[in-house]
């Protein structure tokens, strides 16, 4: 049994100690329900004005996208996605190191009729929303769509990634597929022109979420089979991940490897040796126009044109003819009336009838 002195030591220490753990639960409570806010500086302005958006509680640095949108309301979302939204006059903003921000954006009427609402997403990283009431004067208003049970849809085959890479893709073409997978309802409403998000991810880096709507109708308790295109930017290669996300949730990733794009490396590889290929031809044809002609030049093969052979005969000694009037000479006629080689012609200065030999001249090769 404890003395009086240490009941009253703890009794104390316990009452100290009590205020504190009741606060814990509390705080624990506030952190988990800490939301991101967003606040605007007027409720109402007309096309052509400015806002200012406010905003608390986000991730630090985190990088924000903020649009009016028509068809919705906080409770409710923007009903059919980004389509409701004035996407060309949307800003990005990046939250400071304590996850606030401050920035203008102008007004412009969305493409569906109020009410409006101003829509901050997250572009990247953990995905959050906030939505703050707007009035776009001079819009028009309609009412929002009854809510009804709505369907969920759920895959059920595994996906695959449809088509083949080009020749144009083998030279930095952007790949292309077709992502195909089966859906089903499992709920008691149909479900109409569903709106899909497809998230391309490189490596270790977040998706890039794009939204991309499918035009059916999936009754419940039925499926069918959805294709939605999928494409990467010019020269990609490497490891992908592709991600279906509908709704919140994420219904199947395809991994996607892409080969590198050869023809691009080999482009570049015969343009480093064509191009100084070229441009010595060029060199080495200017100083051939350029440098002065030698009496040599003339005789280098390849270099100028051979002459032609009238030019080469004009050079030769002509020989002349002698007249058809000169006499035969009778020394030089053959027995049978013909005349020999020189009949017709002048006699060679070299060769006359004395200079032939004779048969009864003697040889000169020795004494008999």
């Amino acid at each position: 049994m404890l003395p009086p002195g240490s009941l009253r030591r703890t009794a104390a220490l316990l009452a100290a100690l009590l205020p504190a753990l009741l606060l814990l639960p509390a705080a624990g409570a506030r952190a988990a329900d800490g939301r991101p806010t967003v606040t605007l500086s007027q409720q109402q302005a007309g096309k052509g004005g400015e806002v200012t958006v406010k905003g608390s509680g986000w991730q630090p640095h985190a990088l924000l996208m903020m649009l009016i949108c028509g068809q919705s309301a906080p409770g409710r979302g923007v009903i059919g996605g980004t389509n409701s939204c004035s996407n060309a006059d949307g800003r990005a903003v990046t939250t400071d190191a304590e996850g606030a921000f401050s920035k203008k954006m102008p007004v412009a009427e969305p493409p569906e009729p109020c009410p409006c609402v101003v829509h901050v997403a997250t572009v990247t990283g953990e995905q959050a929303f906030a939505d703050a009431v707007f009035v776009v004067a001079g819009h028009p208003v309609a009412p929002l769509p009854k809510p009804t049970d709505s369907g969920k849809l759920a895959v059920l085959a595994a996906t695959r990634l449809d088509g083949d890479s080009g020749i144009l893709t083998w030279f930095g073409a952007p790949p292309a597929r077709k992502l195909v997978f089966t859906v089903g309802n499992l709920g008691s409403a149909p479900v109409k022109d569903p709106v899909f998000e497809v998230g391309t991810a490189h490596g270790v880096f977040a998706p890039q979420w794009e939204e991309q709507q499918w035009r059916g109708t999936v009754a419940p308790g039925r499926k069918s089979q959805i294709e939605l295109p999928v494409e990467l930017a010019a020269g990609a290669h490497g490891d992908y991940r592709i991600s279906l996300r509908y709704g919140t949730k994420v219904l199947a990733e395809q991994p996607w490897g892409v080969g590198r794009p050869w023809g691009v490396t080999l482009f570049w590889i015969l343009l480093c040796v064509v191009v100084p290929a070229a441009v010595f031809r060029i060199g080495m044809a200017i100083v051939d126009k350029v440098r002065p002609r030698t009496p040599y030049a003339s005789a280098r093969p390849g270099r100028h044109r051979h002459p032609q052979l009238s030019e080469m005969t004009a050079k030769l000694p002509k020989l002349c003819r002698a007249p058809d009037t000169v006499p035969v000479n009778a020394a030089t006629a053959s027995p049978s009336g013909r005349t020999g080689p020189a009949a017709g012609t002048a006699a060679l200065p070299w060769f006359t009838p004395e200079s032939a030999p004779s048969e009864n001249r003697p040889t000169t090769k020795g004494h008999s």
